[in-house]
């Protein structure tokens, strides 16, 4: 994840502080998320049927070989916007096969009763990462070309995929049924989970949740480097600080919720990080010291975990394991959509008008959005009932 991050990082920065334009910040953020989202159906399907470690560090070395790719490519004078876009664009596939089978192999290696404290620690671990990330690319930046950063990841990459091919022991997970070959076979497999979410209306509350929540989250995670470049400076130090902000009340939301693992029902825990969350977008709007606005984006950090944690921990426990992978390419798929399709909105917008406007529009939504959440009976219900048995699919069986 530090490569990764290193090279997010390095690429948006660019990107932000040689262009400043709100509609090719909109047009990264569809190349970053709608690649993914397309292959994610077939990645589902594949996490279902293979071995998932198998799956994750095949689709780790994908993207490593394509970043080594790109950084002898810019090493040789091919440097070029659009390689960049081509790059992000190649590495969303190989995220798109690897989420859903990460998603899917958590639990297969995490005892059930400690899933929501784990995911609590890896939220912290994951924050942690992107805390040095942001400081590492910042002062990579002053003093070294962009290509290089590509290299850094390829090592990265490296010393990931061969951690977890050594060190991690995956179960095995029973199959409903032998897979066939064919396209039809992957539509039909692909179908199953869809009939699984529709028949569970906690589930497609939250992931319709989820989807709101990721339209209105984009102005606070996509325009606030370009809101600070016009509002405060464009200095790098300035978007650094930033994401260790950020990413600072990540690691912070991340330790709490480790130890606190939140509230009884896990929906209320979702509520009150969607409601904080608001707040601070809100209060993005009408800051105008930069130190303060630091400060509130801490507290917009440490909402994140508060929300990541009990919604991952809800549906990890709660999907039959033989067809989470599935589930969860159908929940990136309306996750990754929601966010291009909210900047090409919201892109275009901030280059006519004040990002601080939208920001405070969308924060107000934000907080009426986490009051509808509370009045969702079957989610609050969802929230409070124990999890599945690993052998029992409900009412699809």
């Amino acid at each position: 994840m530090f490569g990764s991050m290193l090279v997010s990082h390095a690429v948006t920065w660019h990107i932000t502080l040689q262009e400043q334009s709100g509609s090719l910040i909109a047009l990264f953020t569809a190349a970053a998320m709608l690649p993914m989202v397309f292959v994610s159906p077939f990645a589902g399907v594949w996490a279902d049927r293979y071995n998932r470690k198998y799956l994750v560090n095949a689709a780790d070395t994908a993207i490593a070989l394509i970043t080594l790719a790109v950084a002898i490519l810019y090493s040789l004078g091919f440097k070029s916007i659009w390689l960049l876009f081509i790059t992000v664009a190649a590495r969303s596939i190989g995220m798109g096969i690897q989420q859903p089978a990460v998603n899917a192999l958590i639990p297969q290696i995490v005892p059930e009763g400690h899933l929501a404290r784990f995911n609590g620690i890896q939220g912290a671990a994951q924050s942690l990462t992107m805390f040095a990330a942001p400081m590492a690319a910042g002062a990579l930046l002053t003093f070294l070309p962009l290509e290089h950063i590509f290299f850094i990841d390829v090592f990265t990459a490296i010393v990931g995929i061969s951690t977890v091919f050594f060190f991690v022991r995956v179960s095995k997970v029973p199959k409903q049924r032998e897979s066939t070959a064919g396209i039809n076979a992957y539509i039909d497999e692909a179908k199953e989970g869809l009939h699984f979410i529709a028949s569970q209306p906690w589930l497609k509350t939250l992931i319709t949740a989820s989807a709101i929540f990721g339209i209105l989250a984009s102005p606070a995670a996509m325009l606030t480097p370009l809101q600070v470049a016009r509002t405060f400076g464009d200095d790098v130090w300035r978007l650094t600080a930033i994401e260790i902000a950020f990413s600072g009340g990540m690691v912070a939301g991340g330790v709490l919720i480790s130890i606190w693992t939140g509230f009884k029902n896990k929906t209320h825990t979702m509520i009150l990080a969607w409601i904080l969350f608001g707040i601070t977008t809100v209060l993005f709007g009408v800051i105008a010291n930069f130190w303060i606005y630091l400060g509130v984006m801490v507290l917009c950090g440490c909402a994140m975990p508060l929300y990541n944690t009990p919604s991952m921990t809800l549906m990890q426990t709660k999907i039959p394991p033989q067809l989470m992978g599935r589930v969860f390419s159908v929940i990136m798929v309306v996750n990754g959509l929601a966010m291009p399709l909210s900047m090409a909105v919201f892109g275009p917008l901030s280059d006519t008008m004040r990002i601080e406007l939208l920001l405070i529009i969308t924060g107000v939504l934000q907080l009426f959005g986490g009051f509808a959440l509370s009045t969702h009976k079957e989610l609050i219900q969802a929230g409070s009932e124990h999890p599945i048995e690993n052998n029992q699919l409900g009412p699809f069986e």
